[in-house]
């Protein structure tokens, strides 16, 4: 069957404002300031530990405390995983019209699988995805391709396309041999161009003739 696989944060979601918010809960208790929400934004997209990594380095944090600042990151973040998250525009119509032309949808996010399903449950998205990967789900993680994978495999393995926002998701899709379309208004660093996509969109009301052309 064929398939969609879309990444989450950036991409379906612009899920900064969540996580800023809990970054900086987290520094208040370190006795931190805080940092910016693009200082935030701009380490988002690696995993949930690089994440933490930036943080550490940029707030002048103790490295031999990650563990326990990670831990205590993820219990302030699953608690408010959607509370300032917003779903991009088009982007519920744009699943609805993927899902009515016959094509399975899945999910392959480095977001860690808790929080991504408390905004899955959030959003009322629990039955979008035949597929959900997450950052934890595997021993890897994106751009290694064994998450893409894995989550092709749990669509049915048929012809795939995978849509991101970001480098790391370029990356991946080339990794692992599949078409990338790119979402132009995520968290990306880089010109549209040195992502390589097979094409690019700002509106989601444009995706899915996007995917019947490069699907076709």
């Amino acid at each position: 069957m064929a398939a969609v696989i879309f990444d989450l944060d950036g991409t379906l979601i612009d899920s900064a404002a969540d996580i800023h918010a809990a970054v900086n809960l987290l520094l208040a208790e370190e006795g931190h300031p805080g940092l910016t929400r693009a200082q935030v934004t701009a380490m988002i997209g690696n995993g949930v530990g690089v994440l933490l990594d930036r943080v550490i380095a940029t707030a002048g944090l103790d490295p031999a405390q990650k563990d326990r600042l990670l831990t205590r990151f993820m219990l302030i973040y699953e608690r408010a995983s959607a509370t300032l998250t917003q779903v991009y525009d088009g982007v519920p119509a744009a699943l609805t019209a993927l899902s009515n032309a016959g094509l399975a949808l899945g999910l392959c996010t480095n977001k860690p699988l808790r929080p991504t399903l408390a905004v899955l449950r959030a959003l009322g998205w629990q039955d979008h995805f035949a597929s959900v990967i997450c950052g934890d789900s595997l021993p890897t993680r994106k751009p290694d391709p064994a998450m893409l994978q894995a989550c092709i495999a749990g669509v049915g393995g048929g012809p795939v396309l995978y849509v991101g926002d970001s480098e790391v998701d370029s990356e991946t899709a080339q990794a692992a041999g599949i078409g990338f379309l790119l979402f132009t208004q995520g968290y990306r660093k880089s010109p549209v161009e040195d992502l390589n996509p097979l094409a690019s969109f700002d509106r989601y009301a444009d995706l899915p003739g996007l995917v019947a052309r490069w699907m076709g």
